[in-house]
């Protein structure tokens, strides 16, 4: 068996383990926020993307040579930097910013699962789904993920009338404290900021 299959099959078991553990309490209730559940419900329906042919390819080769510390597949690079420009466009966030976020959030790995349940690229929280009316859905797809994402992010920043550090606080849950906002923002001025 080679190393890379070997690793394959502990990753999923790995994943599915940590999902299991994951799962909420039965008696557990989240509260949710309607405006938030309507906004991802709506974003479910919408897409856009880049200015012109030109502001993409220059945006997708610089993006895509920053991201190569990461992922190595050219290809992968580009399909998952298309879809963060399409889905921060569609709600009018930087496309860098989100980039930074899935940097700190999940290293750019969409099978990730956090110790609180949250999921995929951007590290949602999956009762999301069953609250806006697709449970079917998975937050381990990279489209699925960065549209509830993003979204989620353009409604703190609309309630934080566009401070970065607030909204990313409160994608975080931890508004009062700036620790994971700097981290955002550092990793988003050194390695992620088109200057």
């Amino acid at each position: 068996m080679n190393a890379g299959f070997r690793n394959n099959v502990f990753r999923l078991f790995l994943l599915f383990f940590i999902f299991t553990l994951a799962l909420p309490n039965a008696n557990s209730t989240q509260v949710v926020d309607p405006e938030l559940r309507k906004r991802l419900i709506s974003a479910i329906n919408q897409s856009s993307s880049f200015e012109d042919r030109f502001h993409a390819e220059v945006w997708l080769l610089d993006m895509s040579t920053r991201l190569k510390i990461r992922i190595e597949d050219s290809k992968t690079r580009l399909k998952l930097l298309r879809s963060i420009h399409r889905e921060a466009s569609r709600v009018a966030l930087p496309p860098e910013l989100i980039i930074a976020l899935i940097d700190i959030e999940s290293r750019f790995d969409h099978f990730a699962i956090s110790r609180s349940g949250a999921q995929g690229l951007m590290q949602v929280m999956p009762f999301w789904l069953k609250e806006i009316g697709h449970p079917q859905d998975n937050l381990m797809d990279i489209d699925t993920n960065l549209r509830m994402g993003c979204t989620i992010l353009k409604y703190y920043m609309d309630i934080e009338k566009g401070n970065i550090r607030r909204a990313l606080a409160r994608y975080n849950g931890s508004l009062g404290s700036w620790v994971y906002p700097d981290k955002v923002m550092t990793v988003l001025t050194k390695h992620w900021y088109r200057s």
